[in-house]
């Protein structure tokens, strides 16, 4: 249903383009936001997840074998003291 009231359709047309402003701003903020998060995240020098994990085993992995020989050290050093 068309109107033929002018004003109408101009304030029509207004909502329009004020709802395509509005959609237009809020994906350039969104850019924007992300691109400086970004930036902000890597600025900071995160570890990946993987490499996180992958350091995580080897501490885990050195600190058992560090566990046996501090236990193997401790038996051979009762076995040599009378």
């Amino acid at each position: 249903m068309q109107s033929d009231n002018p004003f109408l359709d101009g304030l029509a047309k207004l909502f329009t383009d004020a709802t395509g402003a509005a959609q237009g701003a809020r994906s350039e903020f969104e850019s924007f936001l992300k691109h400086h998060l970004e930036k902000l995240i890597a600025d900071m020098n995160f570890v990946p997840r993987d490499e996180f994990e992958a350091v995580k085993a080897m501490a885990a992995k050195a600190r058992e074998e560090n566990e046996q020989l501090a236990a193997r050290i401790e038996a051979l050093e009762r076995r040599t003291t009378p």
